[in-house]
């Protein structure tokens, strides 16, 4: 992985050389370099490491997604802020079937963060509202469920808010 001002500094070198090729007359080439700065732009902005580490939470394999989180040294320094909430997020969803204490601290630090979909946001809010509820904290899990339910606009996580709601009723 390459720190995040490497990436910017390999943009800068990129366009540097697509002007250079440009006044050469190799017009061809200068438009290939001006093309290839996608990619560390798209890289400074989306950490390859968490794409990897998403990729594989979708298969359900935690382990090989903690193997690519491990990969990220200084997650403060080498992210960016809503890399850094993915982080956290990404380490929460995966201790949080272990370690309810871990998970609740990695939830609450990606929400503070920042997430940029509404629905990882509703997502971090469902799960710190079950670890409220087992913990008996009835006024926090309702506020969180209903802001969760406010994120949720796809009405993804409907089944999920409802049921936890009657499980509130019984506390």
């Amino acid at each position: 992985m390459f720190h995040k001002n490497i990436k910017i500094v390999f943009a800068a070198v990129l366009v540097a050389l697509g002007i250079w090729q440009f006044t050469e007359n190799n017009i061809g080439n200068g438009i290939f370099l001006l093309l290839l700065i996608v990619f560390p732009i798209f890289l400074y902005f989306k950490n390859e490491f968490i794409l990897l580490a998403f990729l594989k939470l979708r298969k359900q394999d935690f382990v090989g997604a903690k193997k690519w989180l491990d990969k990220i040294k200084n997650p403060e320094t080498a992210l960016v802020k809503k890399q850094q909430g993915y982080y956290n997020y990404l380490h929460g969803l995966m201790v949080s079937q272990t370690n309810l204490n871990q998970a609740e601290k990695f939830f609450k630090k990606a929400i503070e963060l920042g997430l940029s979909m509404d629905m990882d946001l509703a997502v971090a809010k469902l799960n710190l509202a079950g670890i409220a509820m087992s913990r008996r904290r009835k006024i926090e899990a309702t506020n969180l469920l209903n802001e969760a339910n406010k994120l949720d606009k796809q009405k993804m996580l409907k089944e999920q808010i409802t049921m936890m709601k009657q499980q509130l009723k019984k506390i």
